[in-house]
């Protein structure tokens, strides 16, 4: 097992590059990217980081020469041969082939799109445009390099011994979790931790541990490297991005009502009834299921990502019940924000209801709080998301306000059409 506290101590890009291949990246941003490839490749897209955490002055602890070079070394990746074997002949829930020969042969031959960076106000203004196949590719690796990039800043000031019980005390605390886990009996539980983790080694570490501590409970990781290496499941469907931009696109109203309908029914087609589970918050959920087209209700089930959680679950199981599906055979995956108390809690309220499974994030991959002075290596909410396409903005409602984003305008117009009444803004964890 790799000694984290001694390789952190000595990095340096010949052995420690933050983003080390393509595929160090959510196995849905692919999936995605296949269906962005196949149905709209010519969409012009605008993709911006922001940093919700202001009080995190990125600009002011990370040198930009050291981003650049991060940034410049992203640019300069392609798949492996091995890399392109696993992905072609790999079996992905339960399905080989899961990824056709035309979309393998430019991703073969794909690299990143140049970036724009700058910086104002004690913040990086970071952005990708370009093709949509492309530019969506920016999003993880470019969380990657400012996550880790921040933690490094703050590290860098610390001795081997102090690195040493630093990691030491991580360790234990995520090992304390694990054990604490290993008490719910029928657990489903996922990685999701590669948007913000601390850094590539740490969430390679977070997985093995949770490989040994959960056995078969411990379902897989989002990253497709780690997947790769350590010879497990690769998890992930669809995200925001896709009724974001597609929303966008819309040239009225009543074609913006229809569009996150629209894109499940590509997904629908391009997966051939397979990886049927929707994110219904991007515009509201309530509003959403209400005037969800019947076939979406035999769909295998929905991730709740935002809002109060077990709300969200609530309102899917009365969903359900009013189309005449049964909710016991349903899969609902939590995936915001969680940590155990959050997991045992709801595991408890909603295990024998519906299908329960978790995907864990930011607090597996990046749980230093309190272990540095001044809490200097807290997590903190950082995105990169679609700002717009073809020219017009994107929007993002969300069950939580504190997650909405879009020009003040077209968020009253979206809040309009989908009829977003007043929510509760919720604690914005990560």
């Amino acid at each position: 097992m790799v000694d984290i506290a001694t390789r952190v101590y000595n990095h340096n890009w010949k052995i420690d590059p933050i983003v080390r291949s393509l595929i160090d990246t959510d196995f849905y941003k692919l999936l995605m990217c296949q269906s962005i490839y196949r149905n709209k490749p010519d969409t012009q897209v605008v993709f911006s980081v922001i940093n919700r955490s202001t009080k995190v002055r990125l600009a002011e602890l990370i040198d930009e020469g050291e981003l650049r070079e991060q940034l410049d070394h992203v640019r300069s990746l392609s798949l492996s041969r091995g890399e392109s074997t696993w992905l072609r002949g790999n079996t992905f829930y339960g399905r080989r082939q899961m990824f056709r020969s035309d979309f393998m042969e430019w991703f073969e031959g794909m690299r990143l799109p140049a970036y724009h960076l700058e910086k104002r106000n004690g913040q990086f203004e970071l952005s990708f445009e370009g093709s949509w196949p492309e530019v969506m590719l920016w999003e993880i690796p470019a969380l990657a390099v400012l996550m880790e990039l921040r933690s490094r800043a703050v590290l860098r000031s610390m001795g081997k011994f102090e690195l040493q019980v630093l990691y030491a005390r991580a360790m234990a605390r995520i090992w304390e979790k694990i054990e604490r886990l290993r008490a719910i009996p029928d657990l489903r539980i996922a990685d999701f931790g590669t948007r913000r983790r601390h850094g590539f080694m740490w969430q390679d570490w977070c997985v093995q541990a949770m490989q040994e501590g959960l056995g078969n409970r411990f379902t897989g990781t989002s990253n497709c490297r780690i997947a790769m290496r350590r010879d497990i499941e690769a998890i992930g469907t669809n995200a925001h991005e896709l009724p974001m931009v597609n929303s966008a696109l819309a040239n009225s109203d009543a074609e913006l009502a229809q569009a996150p309908y629209q894109v499940l029914a590509d997904w629908h087609e391009e997966h051939d009834g397979n990886l049927r589970i929707m994110l219904p918050d991007t515009y509201g959920t309530e509003d959403f299921l209400r005037n969800a087209p019947d076939w979406l209700a035999s769909w295998t089930g929905i991730r709740i990502d935002s809002g109060d959680a077990a709300n969200g679950a609530e309102t899917a199981i009365r969903w359900w019940k009013e189309r005449g599906e049964d909710p016991t055979k349903k899969l609902v995956i939590f995936s915001d924000g969680l940590d155990v108390p959050e997991i045992e809690s709801l595991y408890a309220r909603f295990n024998g209801r519906v299908k329960v499974s978790f995907g864990w994030g930011t607090m597996l991959t990046n749980d230093f709080v309190g272990l540095v002075h001044e809490d200097r290596l807290a997590p903190f909410s950082l995105v990169c998301k679609a700002v717009s396409a073809n020219g017009r903005p994107t929007v993002k409602l969300s069950d939580n306000p504190s997650k909405a984003m879009g020009p003040a305008a077209e968020i009253e117009r979206y809040k309009r059409v989908f009829h977003m009444g007043a929510l509760t803004a919720q604690n914005l964890r990560v």
